[in-house]
């Protein structure tokens, strides 16, 4: 039996809600896999500056350096709006993805049969959809030079700077072509090369690479025609390769046409073995402690830690096949409950879940 090693950062709100449920199901899926996991809780986020006084400290980094992969709740809420921008909570998260030297967010935009009612678009129109959006994460506007707001000339004004190097552009890129090569061989790079010129270069950069993926079609879309097309058309999109601004922004946008944020999760991926895993929601600390958070985001962020980080494809499937079967039994938490349907709490959701594991 092979062993693993995980570090869990609950973070904050609903976060240690969240992440219990999730280890729950790891735990059961990897029993059935062979696998024996050990657990090791840290701290990052409003839970570190309470605690240590930083949002990211020395301890957590070093202690995911040394995991196999990282699951993390959500991290930030009220309480720490209001600090220092280098103290907000979620600088952890970037720390993170900088220490740990992760460039990849894996957003996975699939909607499940059982919830394509609960769609703000037609029904028509999300059947079946399955989007996979890369955004690139450390660089771009986030975390090129900036200068908080200052007076110049007695007016007010703030700068943020856009920069990308060749590297960084051809490393996100060539990950989005290999893994549509595993898919259906199609990529959408978003830009604005109309007006930026990082965006002009990214463009060039993937139709250089795209030469040595002839199985590959690759299409360019500038950023504004792709969130409409979202929403009109998504299931002409298979895999979206994007800059972090725009990733951040898109993969929101098609978020919500699954029905609810609280049921999608996310991966943040290297070169290296080690994976962050992560719902795409926040930490909604007004719920926090009432039993009525959906854990599914961060069940399924699981799946794809056991996918990515540990190579393990039968576990990752075997949750992701309990959680659409867990969901056509008509199971639901406060935020996707209908009419007709079993409303049930964080705990029992992952439960059932587990039940369902074959």
């Amino acid at each position: 039996m092979s062993e693993k090693h995980i570090v869990v950062i609950p973070g904050d709100g609903i976060g240690e809600e969240i992440t219990t449920a999730a280890i729950e199901v790891m735990k059961a899926a990897a029993e059935k896999c062979n696998i024996k996991f050990t657990f090791e809780k840290m701290y990052a986020g409003g839970a570190a500056i309470d605690k240590y006084g930083v949002p990211l400290p020395d301890e957590t980094v070093e202690a995911c350096k040394k995991a196999n992969g990282v699951l993390l709740g959500a991290v930030g809420g009220p309480k720490w709006d209001n600090v220092k921008p280098e103290l907000r909570a979620e600088r952890a998260i970037l720390g993170l993805r900088k220490a740990l030297g992760l460039y990849a967010n894996l957003r996975p935009i699939k909607i499940f049969s059982a919830l394509t009612s609960k769609s703000p678009l037609k029904e028509e129109l999300v059947s079946d959809v399955d989007i996979l959006i890369l955004r690139e994460l450390t660089g771009g506007i986030y975390f090129g030079p900036k200068q908080e707001a200052h007076i110049v000339d007695g007016v007010e004004q703030a700068t943020d700077l856009e920069i990308y190097t060749r590297p960084e552009i051809e490393r996100i890129v060539k990950m989005a072509f290999n893994i549509a090569k595993g898919r259906s061989n199609k990529v959408t790079s978003v830009d604005k090369s109309n007006v930026l010129a990082t965006a002009r270069m990214w463009r060039r950069i993937a139709d250089e690479i795209v030469v040595d993926y002839p199985e590959v079609t690759l299409e360019h879309m500038y950023a504004d025609n792709c969130a409409m097309q979202l929403v009109l058309q998504p299931k002409q999109f298979d895999v979206i390769v994007t800059s972090n601004l725009f990733g951040d922004i898109l993969s929101d946008e098609a978020a919500v046409i699954t029905g609810s944020i609280g049921l999608l999760p996310s991966a943040s991926l290297g070169d290296g073995g080690i994976g962050l895993y992560e719902p795409i929601h926040g930490s909604a600390p007004d719920i926090k402690g009432r039993g009525i958070a959906n854990p599914i985001g961060t069940i399924l962020s699981g799946a794809l830690l056991f996918r990515h980080s540990l190579d393990c494809e039968m576990a990752a499937s075997m949750i992701e096949e309990a959680v659409e079967d867990v969901l056509l039994d008509g199971y639901r938490t406060r935020d996707i409950y209908g009419q007709g349907m079993t409303r049930v709490s964080t705990e029992e959701m992952a439960s059932r879940i587990i039940d369902g594991l074959r």
